[in-house]
């Protein structure tokens, strides 16, 4: 009988202490035209597609990305000063969304989005994008228009968000001879 009360009490304090933990969750803020993104420093009303921003512990601002696949990234990266308290992510589905003006208060937890990755879309910085969205269903739907699939966020592969890019104005251009030839010439003083 001991033990089974032990157990019990045990269970509800992991319940209360899950609960504060997602009642400790900073709130999403309002994007602003005062908001510009980490990476790009670039204003993020100026970008198309879906948004992301990320509070650090301690920091009362999140930080705002110009793509949703940026802060995926930045959230696996092991140069990070700062533990992650939450990550937001722009829900796609809500209705008001497009891809132009994708909403400035619809955020939802990174860690509950469905994704879709490889669609035809490319985010605010004319990469691939991450799709985030707060339904199966509104995912599954975008994948008919758009290509691609559904992922949850434990789904998405390093690959997916840490691999370079490879534009297809950089396929096959090999620019390292006349990086050498300007290279020799800066070196000679013949460069003007």
């Amino acid at each position: 009988m001991m033990r089974a009360l032990l157990l019990s009490a045990a269970l509800l304090t992991l319940a209360a202490c899950r609960e504060d933990s997602t009642a400790s969750l900073p709130d999403p803020v309002t994007m602003t035209a005062e908001a510009v993104g980490h990476f790009c420093q670039m204003e993020m009303l100026e970008h198309p597609g879906p948004k992301a921003q990320v509070f650090l512990d301690g920091l009362p601002y999140p930080l705002f990305f110009s793509q949703v696949r940026d802060a995926i990234a930045y959230d696996r990266m092991p140069e990070q000063s700062h533990m992650i308290a939450a990550i937001y992510v722009s829900d796609m589905g809500w209705s008001g969304a497009t891809w132009e003006d994708p909403g400035a208060d619809n955020w939802i937890l990174a860690s509950a989005a469905y994704y879709v990755a490889g669609s035809d879309m490319v985010g605010g910085m004319e990469t691939p994008e991450l799709v985030p969205f707060a339904t199966s269903e509104a995912a599954q739907d975008f994948t008919r228009r758009h290509g691609g699939a559904v992922f949850r966020l434990d789904g998405v592969s390093d690959e997916m968000v840490l691999a370079p890019v490879e534009f297809e104005a950089d396929i096959g251009f090999d620019d390292d001879g006349d990086f050498e030839d300007r290279l020799r010439a800066l070196s000679r003083g013949q460069e003007g």
